[in-house]
């Protein structure tokens, strides 16, 4: 094989991750924008009333969670990890949807790579991509958690 079609097929894996994340980051952006004009607006009521946000600005994450579970959620635990998916009726905690988008995408796109290192039979790059999915989901999932 020719350097020249190697260098293509490299690339071709590299646009193919790039198209993933561009599309990912637009969609991750726009859904930011959205929910947070429906945050500001009041459209979707928050956990926080919005004036009151500033209050718990000098809060520490674990302070801030436990504070606001005490004043306005009224939770048998603080929402920590991945319980913010259940406040999403909440215009505060419905901001994290882009986030999450945002955060995630780069498993995505390393998912979107691997039919093209199986196609070129690239076990090298296939067992990182595949292992570098497997590291993110998982740190991902919150079943590691450390420091509570």
């Amino acid at each position: 094989m020719s350097s020249e079609a190697t260098a293509q097929e490299e690339q071709s894996e590299q646009l193919v991750y790039a198209k993933v994340l561009e599309i990912g980051m637009y969609i991750g952006l726009v859904i930011l924008f959205i929910t947070f004009a429906l945050y500001v607006s009041r459209v979707v009521p928050s956990a926080v009333p919005l004036e009151q946000v500033s209050n718990y600005w000098s809060h520490g994450v674990h302070e801030y969670l436990e504070a606001v579970n005490d004043d306005f959620l009224h939770m048998e635990h603080p929402p920590t990890g991945w319980a913010w998916v259940n406040l999403l009726d909440k215009g505060d905690f419905l901001n994290f949807v882009g986030i999450a988008i945002l955060a995630g995408i780069s498993i995505l796109c390393y998912l979107a790579i691997v039919p093209t290192l199986l196609r070129k039979k690239d076990n090298a790059y296939l067992a990182m991509a595949i292992l570098e999915v497997l590291v993110l989901s998982l740190a991902a999932s919150g079943i590691l958690a450390v420091g509570h």
